[in-house]
């Protein structure tokens, strides 16, 4: 061990369970202590800090912490100098981006950005909103949103909402309508330029992102193992799609080979049944922690 100690933070809220689910995933456990900001974790090179995503990039930009996960959208809205290492695509619900959209109530007169100029828009995300309209030199009031962001046009307290979303079901369940969407984002791994610049923090980053990215790509893989005749083998391997090349071997003193491969999870439950038509027998479909 090196005796160094890392300070990353990782999000609290709504990414916290998804977040502490794929660092167990990557080999790291870490252990939530009952109302402290604290967690344990088997790693004596890390010490690892809740944060909410909306502080993340402040406190990484002034090296109170060495890096930590916040939204791209959260490390935008901070204006901090910070090092994006990774993108890394999931979230509470599904590894799609979310996205900010701009809202207004399915009734209104309003059908496109322009349509609100001199009007009332309320968000959480002020920094980005006053960009967006800026942008499109469209001058609007901007009002920050301290919760319930969708109650704000149903109560007549704003005009349009920018607000988040990851499928648009909250956005209709209100009865609104997205007119624009302001900005993609995802979970970014973001780092202070200090730490980024010391060859053991970096290291430490590198190691953290590489089987963080690892865990997410198998997320949507499987291995499959099979037997498979010698004679039935060309037929076999004209159905598999493969990571990379299949693995084949002998089986000892037999005719049969057994083949392996990695491949969508999406497609498996057609791909089984192809494979048993073409000869393949004892297939073993197991899930994957990490593919490198």
């Amino acid at each position: 061990m090196s005796g160094q100690t890392l300070k990353l933070a990782i999000p609290k809220g709504s990414l916290e369970d998804a977040t502490l689910a794929l660092f167990a995933r990557s080999g790291w456990k870490i252990s939530m202590q009952h109302r402290n900001y604290f967690p344990a974790v088997n790693d004596p090179e890390l010490s690892i800090s809740l944060c909410r995503p909306q502080e993340m990039g402040m406190y990484v930009g002034e090296g109170i912490l060495d890096a930590g996960l916040t939204g791209k959208d959260w490390a935008m809205e901070s204006g901090a100098d910070l090092v994006v290492v990774a993108d890394l695509v999931y979230s509470k619900l599904s590894n799609r981006p979310a996205h900010w959209v701009l809202a207004v109530a399915g009734d209104s007169p309003y059908h496109k950005p322009e349509d609100l100029a001199g009007k009332r828009v309320a968000t959480e995300i002020m920094g980005l909103t006053r960009k967006y309209f800026e942008g499109r030199n469209i001058p609007v009031t901007i009002n920050y949103s301290w919760g319930a962001t969708e109650a704000k046009v149903i109560e007549g307290l704003a005009d349009a909402i920018v607000e988040v979303t990851e499928t648009g079901a909250t956005i209709r369940a209100n009865g609104l309508r997205v007119i624009d969407e302001v900005l993609a984002t995802n979970t970014q791994l973001i780092a202070n330029r200090e730490a980024w610049a010391d060859p053991w923090k970096r290291k430490k980053i590198e190691q953290i992102t590489m089987l963080l990215q690892g865990a997410l790509r198998a997320e949507s893989l499987v291995g499959v193992k099979m037997n498979v005749p010698a004679g039935r083998l060309d037929a076999v391997l004209a159905l598999v799609p493969s990571l990379n090349s299949p693995t084949i071997a002998h089986l000892h003193d037999s005719d049969w080979l057994s083949l392996e491969i990695v491949i969508e999870t999406s497609v498996v439950r057609e791909l089984i049944p192809m494979l048993v038509e073409a000869g393949a027998q004892g297939i073993i479909e197991y899930s994957l922690n990490k593919v490198i």
